[in-house]
């Protein structure tokens, strides 16, 4: 494979020996389901082609070194001994902080050398974090014989995420990253973390999913989405339920009329949750009845949620929505944590390019940077390449 090749011949020059193995990780988008993972509740994930790839050596001296192509800066040394999480703020606190979250669930992983590069838009809302989370795991689990599964790996990379860098993510992104497989979306429940794969060939009903990068960068670890965490949390104590997930849709209204003293915050937070947990069971009965097409104004419903409940979009993506439906998309909506990122869209296979044009059409009249338009492939999860 001529990727793998390539990233091997970068870390042999970087560190002077081929590497042990080279092993890759998706990006992601979420087809629906925002902002209810951390509140147990369900997310449709799919992985996407994008992924981050790494090449890897086995370390016995306690030494771990780290380097991105991806970024203007040497190599970085640490002790595996010496990680401490919330030390490192940099690109870097990511790859360790799964080295620490592995040998503080007591895998002995004693040092590696990981050379890294990644095809995956930063800051576009589409887990570039994940999967550089996810690809160092799998790699480590490898090289280390830990006999971890998917999932478990994406359980650590969370740990490595919450805990080591600080933002207080929930499990979707690293278990679509771990477990997707080609040709299919992710239902997940991530109480118990039970997976189906649902079927997701939009290519044989003659649609294709877009997914519009609006170019506008979002920082998920500046108190934002933790604000909202914190509201969903509340909210979900005031009602005496373990989560919101255990709000019936059907006393949504009644659920809100009992949080009148909680502020207007956590009642449209706990609106938006209990929600769109209710779309994604709607988008399920929907593909499992394949009426694909019928997704799309669920789409846009999701994103109106966001957008005036939970109050993270941005005139970027909502623009992104209302000229990709105006020009004849079935749906759209902003996809990821928002604050910027991405958006995705809905179309028939034949109206693709004319959904395109229009958006970004819009984009220039508004005075915007352009966007990148590509196609969402469901993908496949993580996986050793070499």
């Amino acid at each position: 494979m001529a990727e793998s090749g390539t990233v091997a011949g970068q870390f042999q020059a970087l560190y002077g020996s081929r590497p042990d193995g080279v092993w890759s990780a998706p990006g992601r988008v979420n087809l629906i389901g925002e902002y209810t993972d951390f509140n147990d509740g369900f997310v449709m994930p799919l992985a996407l082609p994008h992924t981050t790839v790494a090449a890897v050596s086995r370390r016995t001296d306690g030494v771990l070194r780290l380097h991105s192509a991806d970024v203007s800066q040497g190599v970085v040394q640490l002790s595996v001994e010496a990680l401490e999480p919330r030390a490192d703020t940099g690109w870097a606190a990511y790859p360790a902080g799964v080295v620490w979250a592995l040998r503080a669930a007591g895998h002995p992983v004693t040092g590696a050398d990981i050379h890294l590069t990644s095809t995956v838009p930063t800051g576009a809302g589409l887990s570039s974090s994940a999967a550089l989370e996810v690809v160092t795991a799998l790699a480590l689990n490898d090289l280390f014989e830990l006999g971890l599964t998917g999932a478990e790996l994406a359980v650590l990379a969370q740990r490595a995420e919450n805990d080591f860098v600080g933002v207080p993510c929930g499990i979707m992104d690293q278990t679509a990253s771990a477990c997707c497989t080609e040709g299919h979306a992710l239902y997940l429940d991530t109480r118990d973390l039970t997976q189906r794969q649902v079927p997701f060939d939009l290519a044989a009903k003659g649609l294709r999913l877009l997914v519009v990068d609006t170019r506008v960068k979002h920082a998920l670890g500046d108190g934002a989405y933790a604000e909202r965490r914190a509201g969903c949390e509340a909210g979900a104590r005031a009602l005496g339920v373990p989560a919101l997930r255990d709000v019936p849709y059907g006393e949504l209204p009644a659920a809100l009329d009992r949080l009148a003293d909680e502020g207007e915050n956590v009642r449209r937070y706990v609106r938006h949750v209990v929600s769109d947990d209710h779309r994604v069971e709607q988008v399920i009965a929907l593909l499992d009845a394949g009426d694909v097409r019928a997704v799309g104004p669920v789409l846009v419903e999701g994103h109106a949620s966001l957008r005036d409940d939970l109050r993270v979009s941005c005139p970027e993506l909502d623009l992104v929505v209302s000229a990709a439906v105006a020009a004849g998309a079935l749906g759209a909506r902003m996809t990821g944590g928002g604050f910027g990122g991405s958006a995705i869209v809905l179309v028939e296979e034949a109206d693709a390019d004319a959904v395109t044009a229009a958006v970004e059409k819009a984009f220039a009249a508004a005075g915007f940077t352009a966007p990148r338009v590509f196609t969402a492939v469901p993908s496949g999860g993580a996986r050793r390449l070499a």
